[in-house]
């Protein structure tokens, strides 16, 4: 097979409709929305930096907990870059800015980067064999510029590293062999300094290694403390970046007492702590320049304070220079330097306060306002900039994390910006409707269960006093009848939740990873409507989310964790209905939503697909698809027997020996099919195998590089077809999906050339299969008219004998670039032509592909007849190139998306769509246009100047023609 150089970006999409531009530029704004997040900042991965020596203005920088190093503007809170350092990583990481430079310094996992401070590029990247344990600038060089100090763990040794800040080259590297355990690396005037655990588990002591700046070779090795004095690395609060602070402060088990060590020196001083500690923090400015200066922050239960230490530098004594008063409820402690001048910032529920270093005066204080008294932020930890504008005049900006997961701004006082970084990390998310008043469902209950002439007295009643809405309805048509023939109606955010005649308005409810519960309006652009802690059930962090599940009859959401526990929710508020902390019922491997007498409910399955008692009206009525201990897949059916459900193995499917399943994919719920059959260009009919019960399985053997696909009747456990593919990398991403009668599957593998039988490429593709009930034209093969009765337990035999299976058109396309996330647009009848959404995870953007793209019935080396061209086919060409014109995102970066989830709307033409993980994105699409509503674009302004035109001109000549024919009947 002969592989063309062309693609189809050229040919087959100007041959396709309009429907592949998926997303017009005036629509960008107006159909969808985009929550561009970063994730929760960190505390020491956070601070405020001017990107150039030369610029007056701040950026906000942050590495989150999910891995994101951005730049914010701290004017408006906007983004100003972005980069996901690694998509599996998401805790710790280091962030460190060089003074007077222009790049950063990431560590996440084993590698470490360098960025440019203003636009967010890579300067330059080193990746190494062990995870980097610290990260820390040297400020001062023999040459005048920074480098960078990494510390590493690699195997039970212990590896410190400088590297050259400019171009990224080691310049030395100190290994030591110890069975250590390396914390945080230092680096004074004229040493670096590396701080370990040295002992046996739970009983430590600090040992600190004192290297040359200039070689990297060992100078000296301190002792401090005697062993048991360190139990885990957490107990060590801080150990200072440079010669600012050049301390490291530890604390004993019970959290009553200070040890504070200089660093470079033997001796350490002991401080207590306030009494019913919970929590020390240290903070100290991280330029070389400022006092050695650093605040000591002591939590208790319900109350906190701080105490500031000075260091004198030529004595290595550490003296109490003053102490902040104990106050109730939180507070945040921030540190900010100017020069050799160093501030801490305080902030409370009710107010922010800055002291200077010197002394316990306080320098400015601020009450802090918001707009509500509800809405007045809990700082958890932040970060600030102060500004001396006079003498006795300060001006401070704090850029706080509050306890709802919010990175929120105080600007001397007052709330700026809020960004709802908790909404990032998502896990699980689902549809819902928008619920009914209870006082609408209630009245429509009792009108539907009285007599016919008592309910018609009780609507003419109730539509009675609904007349009180009408004048401010009448009042508000002129401004929406002007706006929709000026075409000017904008998308405005609206704080209602109400349902709409087109079904845009629905509901999103998410659950992310930090065991939060947020509910999104879709309908006006995704407005958080609610936001919770589910703390009542989530017993780990992340939370391991199985399910969620929606049911609109009652508006409640479930949600079922990984360890038993669960949370039911309603979908509009977010009050709880009911919740089971963990451990009180067995860990759950994932939920499936089943159908029983009692109605829809979300059915738990615990590990190795075992499956607790059923009570025996919530028996499910179908067949159970769950894992097996031996990696497989089984059936399970349930049959009552008294008030109990019995569990009854129907089959079970276990892969060949050395595969292992990595994917498994199932039709969705909703997914009606408007046609039996295709009708082809001659007019005749291929039917199409309609099996509802159908299940694609993916597995890979990872030694042989070979995937397997099989495709599972979920009633029998037969296998209706199977195809094999070789050179897969297991490594990357696998996804399948499946609609209607066909099924797709997409990897990274080898593709045979045509016409050659050795060369081979290497890319992303994607295998599209066509199932149909025979291979020829109006015919139902062996079925015949026993299709109504067919039943997957008792299958028609065909003529050669063996079960009754699908007739199968396949073909493979190669993608331009790697896709993940698969799913396929659903519409309310299945009349519109389906699309394949897919996220690309380097292009950071949603592709949708038309499915006429992904025809396998497309004819092989040559041009297709008239009929096949009428019928809408052209010719197979095998390489897809996803243009930006397919791009459902537009120019949008959407960042980590974990999962797509489409839904249908009451309009034919269109299905939402909505895209979780690091952002929550969400849209419209319209697969075969928007055949049933007006677009944005249509003017209506010159349909109503027609129309009067034409009715001025039938007013005109009405007379005139009235005339000529009563002088034709005179002249008669």
């Amino acid at each position: 097979m002969h592989f063309p150089t062309q693609t189809l970006s050229i040919a087959v999409l100007l041959a396709l409709p309009a429907a592949v531009r998926a997303v017009f530029k005036d629509e960008v704004g107006h159909i969808d929305y985009h929550h561009q997040l970063l994730g929760v900042p960190q505390r020491e991965t956070t601070f405020f930096h001017r990107p150039r020596p030369e610029d007056r203005a701040s950026l906000l920088y942050t590495l989150s907990d999910l891995g994101v190093l951005g730049a914010v503007n701290p004017g408006n809170g906007a983004i100003v870059w972005r980069q996901l350092l690694d998509g599996n990583i998401t805790e710790g990481g280091h962030l460190r800015a060089a003074e007077d430079e222009t790049w950063l310094a990431t560590a996440l996992g084993s590698s470490v980067h360098a960025w440019d401070s203003l636009t967010g590029r890579n300067a330059w990247t080193l990746d190494f064999d062990g995870a980097v344990k610290d990260l820390e600038i040297m400020e001062m060089t023999a040459n005048g510029g920074k480098d960078v100090l990494a510390l590493h763990e690699e195997d039970g040794t212990t590896v410190a590293r400088r590297i050259h800040g400019g171009d990224g080259r080691v310049v030395w590297e100190f290994r030591e062999v110890n069975n250590d355990v390396p914390l945080q690396v230092s680096t004074s005037a004229g040493k670096v300094f590396v701080v370990t655990l040295h002992g046996s588990l739970l009983s430590y002591s600090l040992k600190v290694v004192v290297l040359d700046t200039v070689t990297g070779k060992k100078l000296d090795e301190i002792i401090l403390g005697t062993k048991g004095e360190v139990q885990k690395p957490e107990d060590v609060m801080f150990v200072g970046a440079n010669s600012a602070a050049p301390v490291v402060a530890w604390t004993d088990n019970t959290l009553t007492k200070l040890k504070v060590n200089v660093l470079g020196s033997k001796g350490r001083q002991e401080f207590p702590l306030v009494a019913d500690a919970v929590e020390v923090e240290i903070h100290a400015p991280h330029t070389s320049q400022s006092s050695p200066h650093f605040l000591v922050h002591t939590r208790t239960a319900t109350a906190s304070k701080a105490d500031v230490y000075h260091v004198d530098l030529k004595s290595n004594a550490i003296s109490k220079a003053y102490d902040l008063p104990l106050l109730e409820g939180g507070s945040a402690f921030s540190t900010s330097s100017s020069a050799s001048n160093v501030y801490f910032t305080r902030v409370t529920a009710d107010e922010v306060i800055i002291t200077s270093s010197v002394s316990h005066g306080v320098l400015g204080r601020w009450p802090l306002k918001s707009k509500t008294e509800t809405e007045k932020p809990t700082a958890v930890h932040g970060v600030s900039e102060v500004v001396k504008k006079a003498e006795d005049n300060y001006a401070v900006r704090s850029a706080i994390v509050t306890d709802a997961d919010d990175w929120t701004q105080i600007v001397n006082g007052d709330v700026a910006w809020t960004r709802p970084e908790g909404l990032s990390g998502a896990v699980a998310a689902t549809w819902a409707e928008i619920p009914e008043s209870e006082d609408l469902a209630r009245t429509l209950e009792a009108e539907a269960h009285t007599d016919p002439w008592s309910a018609f007295v009780h609507r003419v009643t109730r539509h009675v006093d609904e007349l009180q809405y009408l004048p401010a309805y009448l009042q508000a048509v002129p401004s929406r009848l002007v706006a929709s023939i000026l075409g000017s109606e904008t998308s405005t955010v609206s704080d209602t939740l109400s349902r709409d005649s087109f079904g845009f308005n629905k509901l999103v409810v998410l659950a992310t990873k930090r065991g939060k519960l947020y509910g999104l309006d879709a309908g006006n652009h995704g407005r958080i409507v609610w936001s919770k802690k589910a703390n009542e059930t989530p017993g780990a962090k992340p939370w391991d989310v199985a399910a969620i599940h929606a049911d609109d009859a009652k508006g409640f959401v479930t949600v079922r964790g990984a360890n038993g526990e669960f949370i039911i929710v309603k979908s509009d508020t977010g009050k709880t209905v009911e919740s089971m902390p963990t451990g009180l019922f067995p860990p759950v491997e994932s939920a499936v939503v089943v159908d029983s007498d009692a109605g829809p409910w979300l059915l738990p399955i615990g590990k190795g697909g075992k499956i607790a008692e059923i009570n025996g009206s919530y028996a499910p009525k179908e067949t159970i698809v769950t894992r097996t201990e031996e990696g497989g897949i089984r059936g399970v059916k349930f049959v009552s027997e008294g008030n109990q459900a019995v569990e009854i193995p129907t089959w079970e499917f276990n892969p060949p020996p050395g595969q292992k399943i990595v994917e498994v994919a199932s039709r969705a719920k909703h997914d009606p099919i408007a046609s039996i059959g295709r009708v082809l260009g001659d007019r005749t009919v291929k039917y199409k195998y309609l099996n509802p019960n159908t299940l694609v399985v993916a597995a890979v053997d990872e030694q042989a590089e070979v995937l397997s696909v099989y495709l599972l009747d979920t009633v029998s456990g037969q296998i209706l077809t199977s195809s094999t593919y070789e050179g897969v990398d297991a490594a990357k991403d696998i996804a399948c999906a499946v609609a209607e009668n066909w099924f797709l599957c997409s990897f990274f593998g080898a593709y045979k050339l045509r016409d050659s039988q050795a060369q081979t490429l290497k890319g992303y593709q994607v295998v599209v299969s066509d199932l149909y009930e025979s291979d020829l034209p109006n015919d139902r093969g062996s079925l015949g008219d026993d299709t109504l009765n067919f039943s997957s337990l008792d299958p028609v035999d065909r003529p050669a004998g063996g079960p009754y299976l699908p007739s199968v058109a396949s073909k493979t396309f190669v993608l331009s670039g790697p896709v993940s996330c698969l799913t396929v647009t659903k519409t309310r009848q299945g009349v519109a032509s389906r699309q394949l959404l897919a996220y690309m995870p380097e292009a950071h953007g949603i592709v949708g592909i038309p499915r006429l793209v992904l025809e396998p019935r497309r004819p092989v080396g040559r041009d297709p007849t008239p009929a096949e061209a009428e019928e809408g086919l052209s010719r197979y060409v095998p390489a897809i190139e996803l243009d930006p014109r397919l791009h459902v995102t537009h120019r949008r970066d959407v960042l980590g998306v974990r999962e797509i989830l489409t839904c249908p709307a009451a309009l034919e033409s269109t299905s939402l769509v909505l895209a979780y993980g690091i952002d929550v994105y969400g849209s419209r699409v319209a697969p075969s246009l928007a055949f049933d509503i007006l677009g944005k674009g249509f003017n209506k302004l010159a349909l109503l100047g027609t129309v009067a035109a034409l009715v001025m001109g039938v007013g005109v000549l009405r007379p005139m023609i009235r005339k000529k024919q009563i002088d034709a009947r005179w002249k008669q």
